[in-house]
């Protein structure tokens, strides 16, 4: 077995076997029938190294290093249908637990831990005096098109998180569904942490935004420019 650490990430894989050479009989004389020629074996063809992660997939795990967040690297794979999950990592241990989390982009969940750590427990430590002890999430990816549309959603792509609740250290539980409009101190968190998420992710979609997200946050790293309601 062969282990190989990336950062915080540990990849492990089978190594491959060594390849054994195909033993030719060099029997000369009249041992070998006149006109007949002896083929060499056929070469045994080894499995092709993978290729190294694209620059900015080695830039993005760097940087979740640098943070000291714990992942996991996680394999390519198409599903069909349009829904893929590449470049993406598991996030393992981002300072907050959070719940259902599974594949996502790497600059998704880059974000995603820089946002739970410096947007929403400083902002629970100084509005609702507690710590976050428990991010809910509805989790990530998700082979679906966008609610009301044929197109597909960003969660096709693990490449967006929907966020559902947080649970304090004092035992209170916020949720998106019954605390959005709750009372002042409850909204100006849950406000502030929507400003923070605003300025990290593509696509931030709150209860404002329709009723299909009446239940949560929605966040996404598609399309080019900002979109935050």
């Amino acid at each position: 077995m062969i282990e190989r650490v990336w950062g915080n990430a540990i990849l492990r894989g089978t190594g491959l076997a060594a390849l054994t050479a195909a033993v030719l009989a060099g029997c000369g004389g009249d041992l070998v029938p006149r006109g007949r020629v002896e083929r060499p074996a056929k070469p045994v063809r080894t499995a092709r190294p993978a290729a190294p992660p694209p620059m900015e997939l080695r830039q993005c795990m760097a940087k979740l290093t640098s943070q000291s967040v714990l992942f996991t690297p996680l394999p390519d794979q198409n599903f069909g249908g349009g829904c893929s999950a590449t470049g993406s990592v598991k996030l393992i241990d981002i300072g907050v637990p959070a719940t259902n989390l599974g594949a996502m982009t790497c600059g998704l969940a880059a974000n995603f831990a820089a946002w739970a750590r410096y947007g929403v427990q400083p902002a629970a430590r100084l509005i609702l005096g507690a710590e976050v002890e428990r991010i809910e999430t509805f989790g990530t990816y998700n082979c679906r098109p966008i609610a009301g549309s044929g197109k597909l959603s960003e969660h096709a792509h693990s490449n967006a998180v929907d966020v559902s609740a947080f649970v304090l250290s004092d035992g209170r539980r916020i949720s998106i569904q019954n605390d959005w409009n709750g009372d002042r101190r409850v909204r100006q968190f849950l406000e502030i942490i929507h400003a923070s998420a605003c300025k990290r992710f593509r696509t931030v979609l709150s209860p404002d935004y329709n009723a299909a997200h009446h239940d949560h946050f929605h966040f996404d790293m598609g399309g080019r420019g900002g979109f935050c309601r």
